[in-house]
C-alpha cells in the first residue's frame, strides 16, 4: 500500500487533537479569567468594608473610648463598660465551655470510636456548631431569663458557653485523631492506665491544636449579638454584677449604629473596629499556633 493512501488518517487525527487542545486552552483561560474576576470582586468588597471601617473607626477613636462609660446623646462618653462586659462574658463563657468541650471531644476520640452513642453525640455537636446563634439565645432565654425574672450576665455567659462547646469538641477530636495509635500502644504497653495516657501524652501532643480551637471559639463569641440580646440585654451604666443586665460591645454597636445621634454612631464605629482588630489578632495567633503544630 502506498504512502498516499495512509497519510490522511494520521493527518486527520493530528488535526482533531490540535483543535481539541485549542478548545481546552480557550476553556481553561476562560475559567481562569472568571475565577480571577470573582476573586478580585470579592477582594474589592472586602477591602471596601475594611477601609470604611478603619477610616470611620479611627476617626472616632480617642482616649475616652477606653476610659468613660456610655453616656446620653450629646454627652462625652465612651465604651469602657461595654469593653469590660464583653471581656467578662466572653472569657467566662470560654472558661465554662472549654473543659466541657475538651472532655466531650476526648470521649469521642478515645472512647466512642464507631459506637452509636459516639455517633449521636457527634451529630448533635455538629448541629450545634452550625445552628444560628439566635436559637441558642432563645433557648437560654427560656431556661434562665424567664424563670429567674430578668436578664443577667450569667445568662449571657451560658449562651456564649454553649456556642464555645461544639467548636472545642470538634477541634479536640480532630487533634486527638491525628496522634498515631503506636504512641498510645507504647504508653499502654508500659503499664500506664488509659486516663493517664490521655492526660500526659495525648493532650500534651494535641495541646497547641486545642488551644487554636479555643482561640477561634473566643473570636466567634466576641462578635455575637443575637444571643446577648435575649440574655444579658445590655446596660449603659458601669456594672460587673453578673446577676444583672450587663453591657457588651456587640449589643452596644447594634443599639448605637441605628440611632439618629452622631456621637453614638461614632462610638458604634469605634466599637466595631475594636472587635475587628481583636478577632483579627486572635485568628493570626491561632494560625501561628496551628502552623507551629504542623
Amino acid at each position: 500500500m502506498s504512502a498516499t493512501t495512509i497519510a490522511p488518517g494520521p493527518v486527520k487525527d493530528a488535526a482533531v487533537a490540535l483543535a481539541l487542545g485549542r478548545r481546552r486552552r480557550r476553556t481553561d483561560r476562560m475559567v481562569r479569567a472568571l475565577c480571577l474576576g470573582a476573586t478580585l470582586l470579592g477582594l474589592a468588597f472586602l477591602a471596601s468594608i475594611l477601609l470604611t471601617l478603619t477610616w470611620r473607626g479611627f476617626e472616632a477613636m480617642s482616649l475616652r473610648v477606653f476610659t468613660m462609660v456610655t453616656a446620653p446623646p450629646g454627652s462625652e462618653g465612651g465604651l469602657l463598660n461595654a469593653i469590660v462586659g464583653s471581656l467578662i462574658q466572653a472569657l467566662m463563657g470560654t472558661a465554662i465551655g472549654t473543659p466541657i468541650g475538651m472532655l466531650v471531644g476526648t470521649y469521642l476520640a478515645e472512647y466512642a470510636r464507631g459506637s452509636k452513642l459516639g455517633n449521636a453525640v457527634r451529630f448533635v455537636s455538629d448541629i450545634l456548631l452550625s445552628a444560628p446563634s439566635i436559637l441558642i439565645g432563645l433557648f437560654v432565654y427560656q431556661l434562665m431569663v424567664l424563670p429567674f425574672g430578668g436578664f443577667s450576665g450569667w445568662a449571657g455567659v451560658a449562651a456564649l458557653a454553649i456556642i464555645v462547646i461544639p467548636i472545642v469538641v470538634r477541634t479536640t477530636e480532630d487533634m486527638l485523631q491525628l496522634i498515631p495509635n503506636t504512641l498510645r500502644e507504647a504508653v499502654i504497653g508500659l503499664g500506664a492506665p488509659k486516663w493517664r495516657m490521655i492526660v500526659l501524652v495525648c493532650w500534651r501532643a494535641a495541646m497547641s491544636g486545642i488551644i487554636t480551637g479555643v482561640l477561634l471559639a473566643v473570636a466567634r463569641v466576641a462578635g455575637e449579638t443575637a444571643p446577648l440580646l435575649f440574655t444579658s440585654l445590655g446596660n449603659n451604666a458601669w456594672s460587673t454584677d453578673l446577676s444583672k443586665p450587663m453591657s457588651s460591645l456587640p449589643v452596644t454597636i447594634y443599639s448605637f449604629a441605628g440611632s439618629p445621634f452622631e456621637d453614638w454612631i461614632a462610638l458604634a464605629w469605634a466599637g466595631a473596629l475594636l472587635i475587628t482588630l481583636g478577632v483579627l489578632g486572635l485568628n493570626i495567633l491561632a494560625r501561628s499556633l496551628l502552623r507551629s503544630r504542623i
